[in-house]
């Protein structure tokens, strides 16, 4: 008795490689918002801490919250990007019905989840760390005002690790194109 060739393949066969992509779109908007949301949760709470003691604080350092929220616009932007990708299947078709996706679908289905993931990844870290420095940028304003300026320099680098994600994740997925467009 012989086994379908589907049964055969390895799971990553048997996975659609919509599911894939799709998979690869979520983690790019889900990841990305979680680290924005987290390092305005990070620098929020240090701002307000610091701003009870020292109002001037408050709108100076608002500059943090803003580059948490970047972290999350290049999430969206990289999803609305990756979902230009995707199109209709047009594979072999097979005797019960099921159309079985061409190695270009595979190919571009893995290569928009490794890309979601990158863009995802990167943008969480990223918003992990403008928090961090956002908040210590807040606390070292309420303390000395002079230093205000040069832990916002860091801050902008640590911003650019969001952006090293998005190049990334755009260079691999760059050949991807999913289906018939």
């Amino acid at each position: 008795m012989s086994q379908s060739p589907l049964i055969d393949a390895n799971i990553f066969e048997q996975v659609t490689p919509y599911a894939w992509a799709n998979l690869g779109i979520g983690l790019t908007i889900g990841l990305s918002t979680l680290g924005a949301a987290w390092g305005i949760w990070l620098t929020g709470t240090s701002l307000v801490g610091a701003a009870i003691k020292v109002p001037r604080v408050r709108s100076k350092n608002l500059v943090s919250i803003v580059f948490c929220e970047a972290v999350g616009i290049y999430g969206i932007i990289m999803a609305i990007i990756f979902e230009q990708k995707l199109g209709l299947i047009t594979g072999t078709a097979l005797p019960n019905g099921v159309i079985l996706p061409h190695i270009k679908d595979y190919f571009s289905g893995y290569a928009l989840f490794g890309g979601g993931m990158s863009v995802g990844f990167s943008n969480l870290f990223c918003g992990i760390c403008v928090g961090l420095v956002g908040s210590g940028c807040a606390l070292a304003d309420a303390a000395e005002p002079a230093l205000f300026v040069k832990v916002l320099v860091i801050s902008v680098f640590a911003s650019a690790l969001g952006l090293f994600g998005v190049i990334v994740g755009i260079v691999q997925t760059s050949s991807a194109s999913l289906g018939a467009k």
